[in-house]
């Protein structure tokens, strides 16, 4: 099976119109509504929880200072602070139940929302009785943003930055008063530096220890295009990789605000990495001059890999070489075939609600499905898992019955799960699926040969430089 989103449950879809708040409209409620009791109106009442979403609009880093930070939706406290009252549904649909309360005097001849400052508080709590369950907020590259739900339920805020320039997805699931699931999408905008800024860049993953396949991205504050390969080599040679021990490796352009870097093979286990920006202060012609940027370490763990072979129905898990379990599963049928080649592990959720109509299949068809899965790995951005699903298990080792998922046995799912970290490998042969894309999808990058990786970079030419001569160290500049 597959689903269109990260950890929550409904399938609504956001969109953003100019620098505005959107969200999906509710079966039967017009946005912008007064009532939030559907029953004042004649119709049944669904559950429904009002959540009040409040952020700092176009002000400046200096608006997220003082109390604005510390408090919530206290309009006065903070020039341009915008309050939205939205109503999350079962459905997953929603809409807004009352205008947003703004200091115009911030704002006194702007018609219409500017973007949300960045620098600025996201905070999103409960109007009525219920709980809020997980709140995601995504920008359009994929990227998660951190925050902290309380411990009543009552309240979120976000506990990192917001990156200039992005436009976000916020899904949050709640519980009404009597526990129904509800929930709602949302999308809003930041604005970009006002001069542009100095071009710095973001690394991932983030500090901590990942699988054997994970992928290092650089995302550069402003994009370096192409058509200008002197600053694109300037800036692909100011990135430093170092590890320990020391491994062959490239950077990639994705695209022209992002890089991937990866070894030529994975990573060995328990490799040191350490990731270094050295553009502070290099000059790269009309974009400007570099700025300062974090470094980032992070570690490998043992090397698991996890090879599925469809036409067995048979899954081996590999730890550091060695075969620890063979699982029998079942992977995607005709018409919903499981993507061929290497994925790495995204990320896992322990419940996830999945249903067909987040992947095109209508409700009422003998294909629609809407299931509560345990146990489940994510693998791609689109919905691919590797998840529990009883309800197939004398399928499992003999026939492919999935929507596209690879589902094993309960027991099994609970032990791939906690077996597994972020950047563990997993692979797919013989499904007759479409095969992993490289970069738009997840991290399919390891389904790119190794000549074509390095003719993603600035710094290599693959028509004189022998595919098989190790990285010099001007490439991992100083040393890897």
């Amino acid at each position: 099976m597959r689903r269109t989103r990260p950890t929550t449950a409904w399938g609504a879809v956001a969109a953003v119109t100019g620098t505005m708040l959107v969200v999906a409209a509710a079966p039967g409620r017009a946005p912008g509504g007064d009532s939030a009791d559907p029953a004042a109106t004649g119709r049944p009442r669904e559950a429904a929880v009002t959540l009040l979403v409040g952020r700092v609009l176009d002000e400046g880093p200096a608006a997220a200072s003082g109390p604005c930070a510390a408090r919530v939706f206290r309009p006065g406290l903070c020039s341009g602070w915008q309050e939205r009252r939205v109503r999350a549904t079962a459905g997953g649909a929603g809409s807004v139940l009352r205008e947003p309360t703004l200091d115009r005097t911030a704002h006194p001849a702007r018609a219409g929302e500017p973007p949300t400052d960045p620098g600025g508080p996201l905070e999103i709590a409960l109007a009525q009785p219920g709980r809020i369950t997980d709140v995601t907020v995504q920008d359009g590259r994929g990227r998660r943003l951190a925050g902290a739900l309380g411990a009543d339920g009552e309240r979120w805020a976000n506990s990192e930055p917001l990156r200039a320039g992005e436009t976000y997805t916020v899904q949050v699931g709640a519980q009404d008063a009597a526990g129904t699931p509800v929930g709602v999408t949302m999308a809003f905008r930041t604005t970009p530096p006002a001069d542009g800024g100095r071009l710095t860049v973001e690394f991932g993953p983030g500090p901590g220890t990942y699988g054997a396949g994970e992928i290092v991205t650089a995302e550069l504050s402003r994009p370096v295009p192409a058509a200008d390969p002197v600053a694109r080599a300037r800036l692909e040679q100011a990135l430093e990789v170092s590890s320990e021990p020391h491994v062959e490796g490239a950077w990639h352009w994705v695209d022209a605000s992002t890089l991937h870097f990866r070894p030529r093979t994975y990573w060995p286990a328990h490799t040191r990495v350490r990731v270094r920006s050295g553009l502070d202060g290099v000059e790269f012609g009309e974009h400007g001059y570099g700025g300062p940027s974090e470094d980032l370490r992070f570690t490998i763990g043992d090397r698991i890999e996890a090879v599925t072979d469809s036409a067995t129905h048979r899954m081996t898990v590999r730890r550091n070489g060695r075969v620890i379990r063979t699982i029998p599963v079942t992977t995607g049928k005709a018409g919903f075939r499981t993507r061929s080649g290497i994925k790495v592990v995204l990320r896992k959720e322990q419940k996830v609600r999945m249903r067909g109509d987040s992947v095109g299949i209508a409700r009422g068809t003998k294909e629609f499905y809407d299931l509560p899965v345990s146990y489940a790995t994510r693998v791609t951005w689109s919905g691919e898992y590797i998840h529990a699903a009883p309800w197939s298990v004398e399928a499992q080792g003999e026939e492919n019955v999935s929507h596209g998922c690879t589902g094993m046995s309960t027991e099994n799912a609970a032990w791939f799960f906690d077996t597994v970290r972020e950047g563990d490998i997993v692979e797919v042969v013989n499904s007759g699926g479409e095969p992993m894309a490289p970069f738009d999808n997840g991290f399919g990058d390891w389904n790119v040969d190794w000549r074509s990786w390095l003719a993603g970079s600035a710094l290599t030419d693959v028509d004189t430089a022998p595919a098989q001569t190790p990285l010099t160290p001007t490439r991992l500049h100083p040393t890897t």
